[in-house]
Order: C-alpha cells, then sequence, then structure tokens
C-alpha cells in the first residue's frame, strides 16, 4: 500500500480490484475453441437472408468477414483478454429452416500459454451482430440467442465440452480431440529418496504423478518410495517390466548432486534409450525455467516398459505429466508395433 501527499492530505493508494492473469510462467501448448450462437430471423427475413437479397447486402458473408475482425480484436474489446497470435479463425453461418434462424460458429486455433475460447466468442457476437445490422430494415423483430462456447481443448485441462452437448453435424466438423487414454494400461510410479524412505518427509511428487496417471484411465497403485542409488531402483524396474507393466514415472534423483543417480539406474537396465523424449521433455520444461536444462531426465525402455525418470519437486512433477500425458499412449502404441497418426 503506497501513501502520497496531495493538498497536505495523506493519500492512500489501494490495489486494483481487477488484474490480468500472470501467465509468464505457464508453457505455450495447442489451443482450440468453437462458439456458436443464433440470430432468429423469422418467417420473413430468413429466405432474404440465405438467398442473399438483403437491401444491405450479401449478410452471411459480410457476417463470416465480421466475425474474424471480432476474434482479432478480443483483446482490444475485453480489457483484461490476453492479446493472443491467432493461428486460425473460421467463421460459418448455417441456416436452419425449421426454426428460421441462421446459426454462426467460430473456430479458433493457437499456441499460446493461454486459450482462446474469448476469441472465438468475440467472433460469434461480431457475426451476429453484422447479421443483425443487416436484416433489422426488413424484420426489427430479430433476436439473438443460444452464444455459448461449444468446446475447448488444450492446455493442461485437455478436452472440455459444453454440459448442452454437440450434435452429430457439429462432431463429425469439428472432432474434438481430447488427450489419448490409457484406460486400464498398468502402470507404476517410484520416487526416489533416502529422506522419504526413511519417513522425514512425506513424498508429495510422487501421489501427482499417481493422479495423472489415473486422470488418463491408467490402473496405477500409490506411489512406491525408494531409496537414491542405482540397484534399489535397477531392481525394481526389472521386477515391473517382467510384472507386465507398462509405463513407469520415477520422480527424483535426476539432478547434479553427488546422491542423484536416476539416470545410471535406468540406463543399467535399459534395452534401449529414448532419447527424443527425453530431451523433448528439457525443451518443454524449460518454457516454465531455465533450470530445466540442468536435469538428467532420461527415458529409456525395459522390456514392453517405457520408464519416464522426472525431475524430484513437487512442481516438476505435475509439470510433468502434464508435459507428457498427451503422448503417453502413442509412444506406447509405438512400442506394441503400431504407427504414427
Amino acid at each position: 500500500m503506497n501513501d502520497d501527499s496531495m493538498g497536505g492530505q495523506r493519500v492512500t493508494s489501494e490495489p486494483a480490484a481487477f488484474h490480468m492473469a500472470d501467465i509468464r510462467n505457464k508453457r505455450p501448448t495447442r489451443r482450440r475453441a468453437v462458439a456458436v450462437g443464433e440470430l432468429m430471423a423469422g418467417a420473413a427475413a430468413f429466405p432474404m437472408i440465405v438467398e442473399r437479397r438483403l437491401p444491405k447486402g450479401d449478410a452471411l458473408v459480410m457476417a463470416e468477414v465480421a466475425g474474424l475482425q471480432g476474434a482479432k480484436m478480443a483483446s482490444a474489446l475485453m480489457p483484461l483478454c490476453h492479446p493472443l497470435p491467432l493461428e486460425l479463425v473460421q467463421v460459418r453461418c448455417v441456416p436452419v429452416p425449421a426454426r428460421h434462424a441462421i446459426r454462426v460458429y467460430c473456430e479458433c486455433a493457437t499456441e499460446a500459454r493461454t486459450g482462446v475460447e474469448m476469441e472465438a466468442l468475440a467472433g460469434v457476437n461480431a457475426a451476429l451482430l453484422t447479421l443483425y445490422d443487416l436484416t433489422k430494415p426488413v424484420e426489427p423483430a430479430l433476436a439473438i440467442d443460444g452464444i455459448r462456447l461449444l468446446f475447448k481443448e488444450g492446455g493442461k485441462s485437455g478436452l472440455w465440452l459444453h454440459p448442452d452437448g454437440m450434435d452429430g453435424d457439429e462432431r463429425a466438423h469439428y472432432r474434438p480431440r481430447d488427450l489419448a487414454r490409457l484406460d486400464g494400461v498398468p502402470c507404476a510410479v517410484l520416487t526416489l529418496s533416502d529422506r522419504a524412505s526413511r519417513g522425514e518427509y512425506e513424498d508429495l511428487s510422487g501421489p501427482l504423478l499417481v493422479d495423472g496417471l489415473r486422470r488418463l484411465g491408467a490402473r496405477v497403485a500409490g506411489a512406491e518410495v525408494l531409496p537414491d542409488g542405482i540397484e534399489p531402483l535397477a531392481g525394481r524396474l526389472r521386477a515391473l517390466a517382467a510384472d507386465g507393466v507398462r509405463i513407469c514415472l520415477t520422480t527424483g534423483g535426476t539432478g547434479l548432486g553427488p546422491g542423484d543417480h536416476t539416470p545410471e539406474a535406468l540406463r543399467s537396465v535399459a534395452d534401449r534409450g529414448v532419447d527424443g523424449l527425453a530431451e523433448m521433455f528439457r525443451s518443454e520444461s524449460a518454457k516454465h525455467t531455465p533450470l530445466a536444462w540442468l536435469s538428467r531426465a532420461d527415458v529409456v525402455q525395459v522390456g514392453g516398459m517405457l520408464v519416464f525418470a522426472l525431475p524430484g519437486s513437487r512442481r516438476a512433477a505435475q509439470q510433468g505429466i502434464d508435459i507428457l500425458a498427451p503422448l503417453l499412449a502413442h509412444a506406447l502404441a509405438m512400442v506394441d508395433g503400431g504407427g504414427h497418426p
């Protein structure tokens, strides 16, 4: 709180009651959103819109142009909306004869630290208002209805669908994509820490990884805590692979400290390394913090099991499962001989 003197009186400046969300520490991911709304045109105006014979001109084409502009101007219209470099804006106007309505869709996509829901909604609103403007000379009793977000995807939350759902044509056209599932896949989580194994502090990283795998549908018991060192981990990995576990996430022991031996343990039992995934993990983690380049995070294959060695902090574990979640099912399919999608 700052105090300033004005005219002999002390004036206290209070913090603002609003703020733009701080997204600096979020990782850019591919984002997509589709919004929808309708102009209820009525029986007289509807055919004039569809047949493109309104006095002001072709309302459907102009609405698509206005929707593009509206999506691009979202941050100018809404003060706390982040400016985003949109990579895709597509506006569709679909006549619905049964209701004498024009149903408008706006799809937006980008790769950014925040989503494009507001851009999609701004595009729909601009398109609908333009339809309204061009139609009102022939029908003043218009209504705009049902504006909502149809779905959004991307970020750590994956796919979100509006509770009102989507019809078959909408699903076929937009094909919303969720994270690939690991339903029923046997997985394991191992925490490497001398202190945690002695009960000196509670393991917080392992349970986060367990929760992340379970959200994908994986079958996984609670996190198992092992002491630091090569052999405790190496022996456990051999046993898990022999028991048919397909994915194992470890947390801890990937740093530069004298007791950090997790990468050495992985290499001692590995049938082959998966260097690309390890480098991808470091590169994506560096978007959160430059200290990620000090990590020796590693990925190997032991029999039919993929092993991912992640850093030990709670925050790094959460970021790690967010980074890996979109890749785990496909990586496992490739181990089993599947091809690229």
